[in-house]
């Protein structure tokens, strides 16, 4: 039995699209950051560093974007959301994912400017593909798309500035397992911190 503890429009939302991507049955518990319910004592018996996304795997928990990302490609082949042409490329993506974790995700916090360089340099590594591994869609773009999301509001970029990551942006939002995740959440509610 798989269960996903996820709070709608945090970095569990990638999680939450693969879910739907794979087709896997789950359950899906919703936690709020602004009630504080991930500093709870039953939480954190989950997960002792109080934080989402956390995937149960017949009650072991799993944490960290990445590493249940990298899980459910894993666990699920049928899926296909890791390349199949080799070892090189399956560490394209796992680069891709770091990349995103260190460098994507923290630079909002070191301001406005620093987030529109980091950005433009993942516009130049996704260049004209499709996907962020070539021509196929992977939990790389998956974990790439829920930062993009998130954070293009507040980076309102100019009309261009990020033409590949806004052309992925779409590719995303046209998929069905997105639209379905971002459906949930949204009825849910965000509360996520400014």
């Amino acid at each position: 039995m798989i269960a996903l503890y996820f709070s709608p429009g945090s970095s569990s939302m990638a999680p939450h699209i693969a879910l739907h991507e794979i087709g896997a049955s789950f359950e899906a518990e919703s936690v709020s950051l602004s009630k504080k319910e991930t500093r709870t004592p039953a939480f954190l018996a989950i997960n002792p560093t109080g934080k989402v996304p956390v995937l149960l795997i017949d009650g072991r928990a799993l944490t960290e974007v990445a590493g249940i990302l990298f899980y459910l490609a894993r666990a699920f082949p049928a899926a296909r959301l890791l390349p199949e042409s080799g070892v090189e490329a399956e560490a394209q993506v796992v680069s891709w994912m770091s990349y995103i974790a260190s460098t994507i995700h923290p630079a909002r916090r070191q301001g406005l400017e620093h987030a529109r360089e980091v950005y433009a340099v993942a516009d130049g590594r996704l260049g004209k593909n499709d996907w962020a591994v070539g021509e196929r869609y992977s939990i790389a773009d998956i974990h790439l798309f829920r930062l993009y999301w998130r954070f293009r509001n507040s980076l309102e970029p100019r009309p261009g500035e990020f033409p590949n990551l806004e052309a992925h942006y779409a590719r995303m939002m046209a998929r069905p397992a997105v639209r379905k995740t971002i459906e949930i959440e949204t009825k849910i509610g965000y509360e996520l911190p400014a």
